[in-house]
């Protein structure tokens, strides 16, 4: 019987030394956002609309 109580007391030593464990911990680095905004997009789309008015209002040269 003390065999048994021996055993079952190793098995629970063993079991609670293998339970994982969770850090929650800040990093080292701080943080990087990169907000590199393509505007090149916008910039077209405005220097297409400016060329079309222009052309519309000179269509009586053409």
């Amino acid at each position: 019987m003390t065999r048994l109580i021996i055993l079952v007391w190793v098995i629970l030593v063993a079991a609670i030394g293998c339970t994982p464990t969770v850090k929650v911990q800040a990093p080292d680095k701080p943080i990087e956002i990169n907000m590199n905004i393509n505007i090149k997009h916008e910039i077209l789309v405005k220097v297409e609309r400016d060329v079309e008015k222009l052309l519309l209002e000179d269509e009586d040269l053409f």
